[in-house]
């Protein structure tokens, strides 16, 4: 356990500096379960898109399909206990068989994956959606039943899966033109036609007005998932609930700063400050101890895309 529960921690100190701090808020046990799953999701989405930890290039010149291939393998793999390879796969045959995780999860992770190597159209904001669950919502719930939540709990996992779409709304928003000139787009097709915009040019300088307004409608949408996820936090011990709204507070603060920038935010990748990091951390401190109060009442999903059974 203890090399690979070293690894996930080297992992998630060089991955990622926004999950790293969120995690200093759970207890440990906690905390190590997150930093294991992490290493698993960092570590397959490296060997999907040939980077190391989400940036540069990596020496893996195979086929994405036959990368994606050996994620698969290697993932049903630690799912039935028998991990092998890289050790983030014996980090999460560790936290399924922790967890009660159920499989489905890690699976729709992947699912994620191959809508990204496929290159499958996005025709509705419902397409986007659906995307931002498999690469995202999902992860929310694996990180929810981390904190303790029941994998039968289904109105808490909606929440959860409400706040991994918030942030990969407002991840889409802050990347479009980086996407973009990696001919990658998330934005549908009825959304670009809703202001004269063709596939092939979106992007370009002379359309960054209307580009900006779908940007907006991005951060809109982000927001009404923020918003039901911090509805969910009540069912969550106190430090799990501190690090959620500090996470939700960290990342949207990464759409708001968008949306206040206007157009000119897409000059400049927009990113959250380490005080800004902090002034959430120690919002969410607030909130926290008075979440049962402002956000136990009923809040309606109605109309937000929820996860299929």
């Amino acid at each position: 356990m203890t090399d690979v529960l070293g690894h996930a921690r080297a992992s998630i100190a060089r991955g990622s500096k926004s999950f790293a701090l969120a995690a200093k808020l759970f207890d440990a046990p906690t905390r190590d379960k997150a930093m294991l799953l992490y290493a698993w999701c960092r570590h397959t989405d490296d060997v999907i898109d040939g980077q190391i930890l989400g940036e540069g290039r990596n020496d893996d010149r195979r086929p994405p399909a036959e990368r994606l291939a050996e994620v698969e393998r290697l993932t049903e793999l630690a799912l039935a206990g028998r991990p092998e390879g890289d050790p983030a796969y014996a980090a999460l045959a560790q936290v399924v068989a922790e967890t009660g995780m159920p499989h489905r999860y890690p699976r729709d992770l992947i699912h994620g994956f191959r809508i990204d190597m496929e290159e499958r159209p996005f025709r509705t904001f419902d397409d986007t959606l659906t995307y931002c669950y498999h690469v995202a919502g999902c992860v929310g719930v694996m990180m929810a039943i981390v904190m303790g939540v029941s994998p039968d709990d289904r109105p808490t996992l909606d929440r959860a899966s409400d706040l991994g779409i918030s942030f990969q709304l407002n991840n889409i928003a802050r990347d479009i033109i980086e996407d973009a000139m990696n001919s990658r787009r998330y934005i549908p097709d009825d959304w670009l036609a809703s202001v004269n915009l063709q596939p092939n040019s979106f992007a370009f300088p002379a359309q960054r007005r209307q580009l900006f307004r779908l940007l907006v409608r991005l951060v809109d949408q982000a927001e009404l998932y923020e918003a039901s996820a911090r509805h969910g936090t009540p069912a969550l011990r106190n430090r799990a609930a501190w690090a959620v709204l500090a996470a939700a507070g960290i990342y949207g603060g990464i759409g708001r700063k968008i949306r206040d920038a206007g157009p000119e935010a897409l000059e400049n990748r927009m990113r959250t400050t380490p005080r800004e990091k902090l002034q959430a951390v120690a919002l969410a401190a607030v909130q926290t101890g008075r979440r049962h109060a402002r956000w136990s009442a009923p809040y309606s999903r109605d109309g937000l895309w929820t996860m299929p059974d």
